[in-house]
């Protein structure tokens, strides 16, 4: 229980609760929002009432996670202060501004139209109703932009130098599109995509199972499937693209993810190692199943490498990660889990070309509805297990390769951030509990399927009803 007198450790333990607690609430937000907007403007096309309620069902969740989001994301802001005051000083000047960007330009487009898409349906125009919806997604994408941006820049800084402890831009644009950011930006969009259509698709397998309203969820189930063919795939590709970014920007995070200890050099064959035992003081592997030539295949797709892959070996100690085995088994969780989504995305598309999922069937797949609902949470699971890999894998490193961790640490007595992390713990499991509880209830409430819809009559109809009540009060 040494940890508990290291400020250093509990520092880093604190940042890493209220990261992996917040990180939950926007990745269905953002998603959701996408989502949203297509079923917006199928009921707009096709004037299906199914299509209006889904609008109406779903946006309730989406204030749910969004009310939640903003609630735990405050703690992240006061922490760069309080825990890290000397790299934000260090780095103030660029990471403070990209910060503020996404608070002033993408958190605050997407509440200031958040109001009419929840609000607005029978009170503007559905074009107008259509374009808030739009600008709330616009909104939150640009928002996970800016924090990819300020996150990938501390993976790969650029745009600038050290002087004298404090970083100087000299190319803001350079220092933006960094050579990890549009690659990270891409691969957490299209997770928190994919979570959040696998999260859809596993409450309405829910329904489904539970035979209740099962025509109106089959609706939400067939969208949510339909997008996750292309998102899906897409996905996996990316995530592809962002392992060969770190292969050739951050070599010590990729030999931990390898457990790689001695390096395998150019015109050598690399395996892939599956499992492993690591054995950090003995600089080796107590022992490993690999499968051969695979890892030269996964980074250039041909049997040898062109260029070497170092070993954990080739820096000292106090400049490598150490916890190998969270590092190594949190990326085989991530991909596990990437992959088993893509196949129950294929298993479902052929149940549906098979006429499976049609009206009078589709309660009959019960083994299927089954994967979806147990599928709903592993998004969420994915998308932690990369950020531990992204973040623990970038130590000793606050910045790679200019700030350690030991540096960027404010200087804070133990027992006080040991405090700080109880209380935030607490009211981040109370809150938990609250959305659970809340969001349940929504759930086994349903979708209102009577609700009216918002046609021009109902638009004159709520106008007339509201100045007749102003004229009786007098306001008129």
């Amino acid at each position: 229980m040494g940890f508990l007198s290291d400020p250093i450790i509990l520092s880093r333990i604190q940042f890493a609760v209220t990261s992996i607690f917040h990180m939950l609430w926007p990745v269905l937000t953002i998603g959701m929002a996408g989502y949203l907007v297509v079923v917006e403007i199928l009921w707009l096309l096709t004037k299906n009432p199914d299509y209006y309620r889904h609008a109406r069902f779903w946006s309730k969740i989406y204030i749910l996670n969004f009310g939640c989001g903003v609630a735990s994301g405050v703690a992240l802001e006061f922490e760069f202060g309080a825990n890290w005051s000397p790299f934000s000083v260090a780095v103030g000047d660029f990471f403070g501004t990209i910060l503020g960007f996404e608070g002033t330009m993408a958190f605050m487009l997407e509440a200031a139209f958040l109001g009419i898409m929840i609000s607005g349906w029978h009170r503007v125009p559905s074009w107008l109703h259509l374009l808030s919806t739009i600008m709330v997604f616009v909104g939150a994408s640009l928002s996970s932009f800016w924090i990819i941006v300020a996150n990938s820049w501390i993976q790969t800084p650029a745009g600038g130098e050290m002087v004298n402890g404090k970083f100087i831009v000299h190319d803001f644009i350079q220092a933006i599109f960094n050579p990890a950011a549009l690659s990270s930006w891409f691969h957490m969009v299209l997770a928190i995509l994919e979570t959040a259509l696998f999260v859809i698709g596993g409450i309405s397998a829910w329904y489904i199972l539970k035979n209740r309203h099962h025509a109106f969820f089959s609706k939400s189930f067939k969208l949510a499937l339909a997008l996750a063919i292309f998102v899906t795939p897409l996905q996996l590709f990316v995530g592809h693209i962002s392992g060969e970014q770190v292969y050739h920007n951050q070599p010590t995070k990729l030999a931990a993810i390898e457990a790689i200890w001695d390096t395998i050099p150019a015109g050598e064959s690399a395996p892939w190692t599956a499992l492993v035992a690591p054995d950090i003081a003995g600089e080796k592997n107590h022992w490993e199943v690999n499968i051969p030539h695979a890892l030269s295949y996964i980074l250039e797709m041909k049997p040898t490498l062109s260029e070497p892959v170092k070993g954990l070996k080739e820096w000292q100690p106090q400049d490598r990660p150490h916890a190998i085995s969270l590092i190594f088994y949190s990326f085989r969780i991530m991909v596990g889990i990437g992959f088993f989504l893509c196949g129950l995305m294929l298993f479902s598309v052929i149940q549906w070309l098979r006429g499976k999922l049609a009206i009078e069937n589709i309660t009959k797949q019960r083994w299927l509805m089954r994967g979806w609902v147990f599928a709903a949470p592993l998004g969420y699971l994915a998308v932690e297990f990369g950020w531990i890999v992204r973040e623990v894998g970038r130590q000793p490193w606050t910045v790679y390769g200019k700030i350690r961790t030991a540096d960027a640490v404010s200087h804070l007595p133990a027992n006080t951030v040991l405090t700080s992390l109880i209380a935030y713990t607490v009211i981040y499991l109370l809150l938990f509990s609250s959305a659970l509880y809340f969001g349940s209830r929504i759930v086994r409430q349903g979708p209102n399927l009577e609700l009216p819809l918002p046609t021009g009559s109902n638009e004159r109809e709520f106008v007339g009803e509201v100045v007749g009540t102003k004229i009786q009060k007098g306001e008129v």
